[in-house]
């Protein structure tokens, strides 16, 4: 899909790793990677495997597909890299928890938009095992966004069985969200016609040991990178990034290798 490329921007010596929606395209955090980049951090945007093509390429990924390509992405920034935070909106800030969960030493810290971890509907929860084996999709998701005139590239159908890998993503991330020690900040839209509150709940219990700053946002909807709060979120996060890192993202030392600071990805199993 033209718009859907993946994006990356060299900088400084903080890498910072956005992860885009389920169904959505790195289009949904170009703006924030952009900014970020231009306030001199390395960044990647990867594109997630079956996202950004049709909507049946995701029918035949699993969530582990997924996460594999942030792994990657992690790696990569972490060969240049002093320190790299994970960034995400919905299902991306879910497997940038998972990567925390995996690298609890490797991830400096998380800033996540609306991020996604369960879902109160009925549908979902007792009908989709079934569902799966005979639907295919069903009405999709996307361009939740309150700001006239913005759309968000991504698919106009919702794959029933990329929707029940995402339920599997959910349950594995909810079960060691006690792994977490990277401090978070996290965006939540007061209106959102996607995640439920069910979902920040979970998280602050979850992650009730970690250092976790919540800020409301009162003028946007799902998608509020490409929202009314959009501005806020990109200051936001930048200046609470550099407020964790000791470069502040320009620094010029040598990066450190993941051994080095006892990042070890078999500690939790993907």
């Amino acid at each position: 899909m033209p718009g859907a490329e993946p994006f990356e921007a060299e900088g400084g010596r903080t890498g910072v790793l956005f992860c885009h929606g389920f169904t959505g395209t790195p289009q949904s955090l170009r703006p924030w990677a952009e900014h970020v980049a231009a306030a001199g951090f390395t960044v990647e945007l990867p594109r997630l495997p079956g996202h950004g093509t049709r909507w049946q390429d995701m029918n035949v990924t699993r969530w582990t597909d997924w996460y594999g390509e942030v792994e990657r992405a992690y790696e990569r920034l972490r060969a240049r890299c002093d320190q790299v935070f994970g960034c995400g909106l919905s299902m991306g800030a879910t497997l940038a928890l998972r990567l925390a969960e995996v690298h609890p030493t490797g991830v400096a810290g998380l800033v996540l938009v609306n991020p996604s971890l369960a879902t109160e509907r009925w549908d979902a929860k007792y009908l989709l095992p079934m569902l799966r084996l005979a639907v295919p999709s069903v009405k999709g998701v996307a361009s939740d966004v309150k700001k006239p005139g913005t759309t968000e590239l991504a698919y106009t159908r919702t794959p029933v069985r990329g929707f029940h890998q995402l339920t599997q993503l959910w349950a594995t991330v909810r079960a060691d969200l006690d792994r977490v020690v990277a401090p978070m900040l996290v965006f939540r839209s007061r209106v959102d016609h996607v995640v439920e509150p069910l979902s920040g709940r979970l998280l602050l219990q979850g992650c009730g040991g970690c250092e976790i700053t919540e800020r409301m946002l009162e003028d946007s909807y799902h998608v509020a990178t490409l929202d009314n709060d959009a501005p806020a979120i990109f200051a936001g996060s930048v200046g609470w990034i550099k407020a964790h890192t000791p470069t502040a993202g320009t620094g010029t030392e040598t990066p450190a290798a993941s051994a080095a600071d006892g990042d070890d990805g078999s500690a939790a199993s993907t």
